[in-house]
């Protein structure tokens, strides 16, 4: 190498092959693309990778995700190849036996942006010329069909739960269109009750590295502040005054973390109790399908986009990066909201503003003198 002065040595199993990679290497040179000197296998590159630079920049659950998935779905398959020596058939490869194996697309997919961050950073370490992932497609996953409910079901499921000691959980669910995470890591210190509003500043998650615990939203776009109705504000106040009662019960066993919606001893709460110990018990005395607890956003993000809000402000209230994320998330409202547009359309071209007074047309109009 004439930039580092390090010799490398080329092997192959022919002349041939050993000429071929040479030339490879000598045009790879010629283009400013640097020769990689570090013979280490791609296992002991990702386990790099995640301490260096992955476990700094990821979000606690997002690093957890990433780690797991390296190492169910990558190291068995990959991590033996030298690194300089993965190429895109090997991942490609590796997609087609993720996929065989039963692994859904949606899953393979998030595998191979992993793959592909990490082996962006190889090339800025220059460990590689390239990043061999750029020459392959990520699978497409199926489309996940969300489940809403519609604008009745929505009226039952608030009804039935009129009373309940989470009943404002659900009613901000529907009102907010926040996540269950976010929903779960508010505190009463983020209620502007000046303004009549939320501010999102984290969310509570359990990942395996750190148990439960509040991580802060991955976006700028996840911290935002959500106006709510007065509906549900009231609901806020008096689901403070019940907590006071039920704080003052509990006594010394009460742990304050200032948590809106904490267990009944003041400590955050697991998602999973709320869903089978509340939520399901819920949907199940309303007469309701077995939605998610996620399908409560949904719900209220469609009702916003077909009682005609501005996609852009739905966005917002969201804290999805782009429109076009909310656009594609909610197509089905889509058909409805051109039925719409194509009816507005119609009414005002059918019935068209009667002409200004005024004696014709100005074509009409004799030229003055």
């Amino acid at each position: 190498d004439p930039v580092t002065g390090k010799r490398k040595y080329i092997y192959g199993k022919t002349k041939r092959e050993v000429s071929e990679t040479l030339k490879g290497i000598l045009r790879d040179q010629q283009r400013g693309i640097p020769v990689a000197v570090e013979r280490q296998t791609v296992a002991q590159f990702l386990d790099r990778w995640l301490k260096d630079t992955a476990r700094h920049r990821l979000a606690a659950s997002t690093f957890a995700a990433y780690s797991g998935n390296v190492r169910l779905h990558i190291v068995p398959y990959l991590g033996k190849l030298a690194l300089t020596k993965l190429t895109a058939q090997d991942l490609s490869r590796l997609t087609s036996t993720l996929l065989d194996k039963g692994l859904s697309p949606r899953s393979a997919q998030y595998v191979h942006a992993i793959l592909h961050s990490a082996l962006r950073q190889a090339v800025r370490w220059d460990l590689l010329g390239r990043n061999p992932a750029d020459a392959i497609d990520s699978p497409r996953p199926a489309r996940h069909e969300i489940a809403p409910l519609s604008p009745e079901q929505i009226r039952r499921l608030l009804a039935v739960s009129r009373g309940d000691r989470l009943y404002a959980l659900y009613l901000l669910a529907l009102t907010s269109t926040m996540r269950q995470g976010e929903l779960l890591g508010l505190r009463w210190a983020d209620v502007d009750w000046g303004r009549g509003a939320l501010h999102v500043r984290r969310k509570l998650l359990r990942t395996k590295a750190t148990g439960l615990a509040f991580s802060e939203p991955k976006t700028k776009k996840g911290q935002r502040s959500i106006p709510l109705p007065p509906l549900a504000m009231a609901a806020l106040a008096e689901h403070r005054a019940a907590q006071r009662v039920e704080r003052a019960v509990a006594g010394s066993r009460w742990e304050d973390h200032d948590l809106i919606f904490p267990n009944g001893r003041g400590k955050p709460m697991e998602q999973q109790n709320l869903v089978s110990r509340a939520f399901k018990p819920l949907l199940v005395r309303a007469g309701l399908p077995a939605i998610r607890f996620h399908d409560l956003r949904h719900s209220a993000a469609t009702l916003l986009l077909m009682q005609g809000v501005h996609p852009k402000v739905v966005q917002e209230r969201l804290g999805h990066a782009t429109i076009g994320v909310t656009m594609d998330t909610y197509s089905h409202v889509l058909p409805s909201m051109q039925q719409d547009a194509a009816s507005k359309l119609e009414a005002f071209l059918a019935d068209p503003p009667a002409p200004e007074d005024g004696g014709g047309s100005p074509a009409a109009s004799a030229p003055s003198a």
